[in-house]
């Protein structure tokens, strides 16, 4: 089973890319998202992912671990083939993915090609309780190779912090946090936006109960419009 490749980009398709390993090119499908960190010419690290069919084996390539981590998480939903995994990835960062199936928000997966609403409301449904994990040493991608390497490392790490903070924050105070959540969407708010200023006030304040958290969610939105 091939688990990586580092090798030249030789070619870059709308939904894939051709690394040449020593003469040999290998056809990898990629999110749009990893296909744009590759330049043509240039020499690069995918992480893999195996897919052996009867009538086929094929090549699945993330240009960090948190992604392959949820290609493998979202292709265990029913419905969920690779093409659409990759879709999604495509739309949708590791962070923004967390955020989604934490706030439930099936408008944001909704945006992936060949996403309905039921195939939405399945994903949210089976993902709810799931945290997508992997070891820190894989999230800095120190074997990329690209014009802009340092600035990779330094956003997968960003983040990676910025995705521990969601669970950690969800963790710490779940009913408040729901139940703050819940209360911002009877006001009007769109769920996604409701859960991510929830869990900021969250973060800055430990043990908070539901009315300080709307308190402080309702100045994160109105620090916003000024």
């Amino acid at each position: 089973m091939i688990a990586k490749l580092r090798g030249v980009i030789d070619t870059i398709g709308e939904d894939y890319c051709i690394v040449d390993v020593n003469g040999v090119g290998y056809l990898v499908s990629a999110s749009s998202r990893t296909l744009a960190k590759l330049v043509r010419g240039k020499a690069a690290v995918l992480l893999i992912e195996t897919v052996v069919r009867e009538d086929s084996i094929s090549l699945f390539g993330f240009a960090d671990a948190w992604e392959k981590e949820w290609f493998l998480t979202l292709t265990k939903v029913q419905g969920v083939g690779a093409k659409v995994c990759l879709a999604i990835l495509s739309v949708l960062t590791p962070n923004q993915l967390a955020q989604a199936v934490s706030a439930q928000d099936k408008a944001s997966f909704s945006r992936a090609s060949g996403v309905g609403p039921k195939l939405a409301a399945r994903i949210v449904t089976e993902l709810k309780d799931k945290i997508v994990t992997v070891p820190i040493e894989s999230v800095v991608r120190s074997d990329l190779t690209t014009e802009e390497e340092d600035m990779d490392k330094e956003q997968a790490e960003q983040e990676n912090n910025a995705y521990e903070d969601v669970i950690s924050a969800q963790e710490d105070n779940q009913n408040s946090v729901e139940d703050a959540i819940s209360a911002l969407v009877n006001l009007g708010y769109q769920r996604l936006e409701a859960y991510k200023a929830v869990n900021k006030a969250a973060m800055k304040t430990q043990n908070a109960d539901v009315s300080e958290l709307i308190k402080l969610a309702l100045k994160e939105f109105a620090n916003k419009e000024i």
